[in-house]
Order: C-alpha cells, then structure tokens, then sequence
C-alpha cells in the first residue's frame, strides 16, 4: 500500500513558519517567500549553502576572537571577500527579494542582504539585529564599547553625522523639525523578524503593483495576511488584484472584511462603491 505523504503547500510551509514569534526562523522565512517564483525550490539547500559560508567564515578566527575581531572578520568577508553588495544597476528586478538569487549573484537590496549578514552574525555570535531606518534598512550591532550602524548596500560604517545626514530629507518631507524633532535613537530601534519578512513582501508588492502583475501580487497578499491577519488594508489590496484579475468571487469577501474593520479609512467610499459594483458583475 502506498505511503500517502501529505507535503505542504509553500503557503502552509511559510504559514508554520511564521506561526510564533517566540521561533522565528528569519532566514528560512525569507528564503521561502522565493518559492512562489521558483516552486522547485530546495529550501534546506539554500539554508546549507549559508551555513557553508558560516563554516568558512569561522575558521578565520580564534575561538576567543573578540566582538571587534568577529565583527570585522563578518564585514572583509561578505562585502570584499564574497563581493556582497548593491543591485546598483537594476534595483527594482524582484530577485533582489530572493534569497536563492541573492546568493547566487552576490547582488541584493538592504533588506535581503541584510537578512544574510544577519545570520552570519548571528553565527558568528554577534549581537547584531535589523533596524528599519526610514527608506533603507539597516543592520547595528552592540559592541562592549558601544554601537555600529551599518549599510548592508554597502557595507560602510555610518556615524551619527552620517545617519542624522541621511535621515534630513525624510524629516524635511515629514516636517519633522525642530521642536517636532525626533531623537535618532528612535529611528535605530530593533526590528522584530515578523516586520523584517513584511518589509521583503512589500518590496515585491509595489514592483507587482507597479507592473500590474496581479497574479503575483496576490500570491504576495496571500503572504501578508498570513504574516499580519489583523492588517485590514492587505485583504483590501488583495481584494482589489483579484477584482483586477477577474477573480470576483474571491475579491468581495476580502473587500467586505476590510469594510468591516477598517472604521476610519479615507478610502471607505471608494471600496464601498467598488464592492457594489463587483457585486453586480457576480449576480
């Protein structure tokens, strides 16, 4: 009689992932979401393939290396060593969100290069964590003698100069100046795993939506209410790509959820007359 080997959708797989804040595995969830573009994945490969850079890096360095020594050690390594850097000349290619492609090319956006040197730090028994610094994620690292900003584009690292220099134009925009200035410290806060997976799908939400390619920004919502179910306004933009999709009998349930949850919303007419007229489309 033939085993009968029930394997889980990418969905389920990334949905039991993601189920606990408490075991969060960041770089398995992020090397997942590459499974709705390429769904021969090997994800336990990929995972391999990181430890692999983690065994090398190690063996770089005493076991009684200090926090500067392995700091330093992470950075030669993965920004000059391996080449780990910026996809400077084509920035929006969603496989800057892939992790799978990332390594293979050494080419990436701040947050998936992010997530790798993260891991690494990890490793390498760091305290590191991802800082989601206005327009450009950021990773910082605690050291006995104080705190490291660091560009994961780049690899530099910043000052507070630098970090205040770079936050000025999202502060002019926001008018957030003078006696509304925020400290900097709070632009350099921790970034829980969860935030730093949304932040990745959203990246390729707005490529998708840019593109209007609705069959794979649904497969992105999809993601993202798993990931935040209590986000009214994803089942809304995923209710809007089925519409678009000329899936009406999927879009108005998730037009109607947000409907009912999304009290203050300024759009709250607009889907309402949206989800009327689907509505009409179905009957």
């Amino acid at each position: 009689m033939p085993l009968n080997l029930d394997v889980p959708s990418p969905l389920q797989y990334f949905a039991s992932l993601v189920q606990s804040d408490d075991h969060f595995p960041l770089l398995e969830a992020a090397v997942s979401v590459a499974q709705d573009e390429y769904p021969d994945l090997d994800v336990e490969q990929v995972l391999g393939d990181v430890d692999q850079l983690l065994a090398r890096l190690k063996r770089r360095l005493p076991t009684d290396a200090s926090a500067l020594q392995r700091l330093r050690a992470l950075n030669q390594f993965f920004f000059r060593d391996l080449n780990f850097g910026g996809n400077i000349n084509d920035y929006y290619d969603p496989d800057n969100s892939y992790l799978n492609a990332v390594l293979k090319t050494r080419r990436g956006i701040p947050i998936t290069l992010a997530v790798l040197w993260l891991e690494l730090a990890g490793g390498m028994g760091l305290s590191a964590r991802g800082v989601a610094f206005p327009g450009h994620f950021m990773v910082k690292v605690n050291l006995p003698k104080g705190q490291v900003v660091i560009d994961p584009f780049t690899g530099q690292s910043l000052s507070r100069e630098e970090l205040a220099e770079r936050l000025e134009p999202f502060r002019q925009r926001g008018g957030l100046v003078d006696e509304f200035e925020v400290p900097i410290g709070l632009y350099l806060q921790s970034v829980p795993s969860r935030d730093i997976i949304a932040r990745m799908l959203r990246n390729l939400k707005e490529i998708h939506k840019t593109q209007q390619d609705w069959l794979r920004l649904i497969a992105v919502q999809d993601r993202l209410i798993i990931l935040h179910p209590e986000e009214w306004s994803e089942y809304r933009d995923r209710g809007l790509a089925l519409a678009e999709q000329g899936e009406t009998g999927r879009a108005v349930p998730d037009l109607e959820i947000y409907l009912d949850h999304a009290e203050d919303a300024l759009d709250l007419d607009a889907i309402a007359d949206r989800l009327a007229r689907l509505k009409r489309q179905k009957s």
